[in-house]
C-alpha cells in the first residue's frame, strides 16, 4: 500500500480532529501501514485567512502522486473526511458575518474540495445530507462512518476521591457535565438555563473547556442564581475523571457534525442529551434528543432520571454497551475499506 498522507493544518493538544488523528496513527503503526501527518508550516501570528490559503498551496503544490487523506478543506484531496461539517450550513445557523475573509475562503475551498475529492467520508448522516443538499454532490460519492473513540476502563471511587477533595462534592450529589470549547456554538448559555430550571435537586454542574468570553458565562450563572451549583474549570487534563463521576452529560449544541464527547460520555456510563443539530444524536434514542438548544422539555426527563436511580443506572450501562460499537478500531477498519478502493 502507498504511504497515506493525512492532511491537517492545526496541531493542537485539545482538538477533536487532532485527537482522532492521533488515535488513528497509533492503530496504523500497529498494523505497519506507512503514513505521515502533514501540518501547516506557517506561524500562527499570521492572519487565519492567509494561513488557510498558504496551507492549501503548501500541500497541493507538492502533491505529485501522493495519496492525500485530508481532514481539512483543500483543493487537491483524494479522500476528504468532512469532520468539520458543511461550513455553508454552519454560517446559515450561526448567522456569521461574511465580511470576515476567512468565511468566503472556506466556502471556495469547501466547494472545490467536495467536487475534487474521489470520495468523501461524512461522520454522520446529517453531514452527508447537508453535503448533498447544499452542493448537489452525488450521494454515492459519500460514505458515512461515525467517529470512533478509545474505549477506556475507569475507577469511580478513585476519580470521586480525587475530585471530591478539590470541589467538595458530596457522596449522593447528582452531577451534570458539559465538555467542549467554543461555548456559544456548543450551547453553554442553554446549558446554564437548563440547570437553573432544575428544582428540588442537590446537583453540581461542571463546565469544562476553554472560552475567551468566560466572564460572560460566569456572570450569567450569577444572574440565574446558580453560581453555587456550577463550576467553570477551564480546560483540564483529567477530563476522564469528570466523565467517571458524572451522571448526565448535556450538550445543547447549535451545530456539531459529530461530537466525540457524546461517545466519550456514553463510554464512561453517562446518560446523554444533545440536540438533533448534532450528528452524534444519531446514536441516541429519540427521548434523549432535543429539537433545538432551547428545547427545555428535556428538563422533566432529567428530573425523572435523577429521581429514579435504577432507571438512570440502566441507561448508563446501556450507553456504555452502545459506545463499545464505536471504537477507534472499528472506525479505522471501515475507513481503510474506503481507502483501499481509491489508493
Amino acid at each position: 500500500m502507498k504511504t497515506i498522507y493525512f492532511i491537517r493544518a492545526n496541531k493542537t493538544k485539545y482538538g477533536g480532529a487532532e485527537n482522532y488523528l492521533s488515535c488513528l496513527s497509533e492503530v496504523l503503526k500497529k498494523q505497519n501501514i506507512n503514513h505521515q501527518v502533514v501540518n501547516s508550516i506557517f506561524p500562527k501570528f499570521m492572519p487565519s485567512w492567509l494561513r488557510v490559503i498558504l496551507f492549501n498551496l503548501q500541500v497541493c503544490l507538492t502533491k505529485k502522486d501522493k495519496f492525500y487523506f485530508s481532514l481539512d478543506r483543500i483543493t487537491c484531496p483524494d479522500i476528504y473526511r468532512a469532520g468539520d461539517g458543511v461550513h455553508k450550513v454552519f454560517l446559515s445557523i450561526e448567522k456569521k458575518s461574511r465580511t470576515n475573509l476567512l468565511h468566503p475562503i472556506y466556502l471556495f475551498l469547501e466547494r472545490k474540495c467536495f467536487n475534487k475529492a474521489k470520495h468523501i467520508i461524512a461522520n454522520s448522516q446529517m453531514v452527508k445530507n447537508d453535503i448533498v443538499s447544499t452542493y448537489k454532490i452525488n450521494p454515492k460519492k459519500i460514505s458515512v462512518i461515525h467517529n470512533g473513540i478509545e474505549i477506556k476502563k475507569f475507577n469511580y471511587q478513585k476519580s470521586f476521591d480525587k475530585l471530591s477533595n478539590e470541589f467538595s462534592i458530596k457522596k449522593d450529589q447528582k452531577i451534570l457535565l458539559y465538555v467542549g470549547s467554543g461555548f456559544k456554538r456548543k450551547g453553554v448559555k442553554e446549558f446554564l438555563q437548563i440547570i437553573s430550571k432544575l428544582r428540588n435537586l442537590d446537583i453540581k454542574a461542571f463546565v469544562i473547556g476553554k472560552e475567551k468570553d468566560i466572564e460572560y458565562y460566569q456572570e450569567l450563572s450569577l444572574k440565574l442564581k446558580i453560581d453555587d451549583r456550577v463550576i467553570f474549570t477551564g480546560p483540564r487534563e483529567d477530563v476522564d475523571d469528570f466523565y467517571t463521576i458524572s451522571d448526565i452529560f448535556l450538550l445543547p449544541t447549535h451545530y456539531e457534525p459529530f461530537s466525540n464527547v457524546v461517545l466519550e460520555a456514553m463510554g464512561f456510563e453517562n446518560a446523554v442529551f444533545t440536540t438533533k443539530q448534532n450528528g452524534a444524536s444519531e446514536v441516541l434514542d429519540s427521548s434523549f434528543i432535543m429539537n433545538n438548544p432551547s428545547d427545555f422539555s428535556i428538563i422533566s426527563a432529567i428530573e425523572e432520571l435523577f429521581n429514579n436511580p435504577s432507571k438512570l443506572e440502566n441507561i448508563k450501562k446501556e450507553n456504555r454497551a452502545k459506545s463499545e460499537k464505536f471504537s477507534i478500531e472499528n472506525n479505522l477498519s471501515e475507513t481503510l475499506k474506503v481507502i483501499d478502493k481509491f489508493i
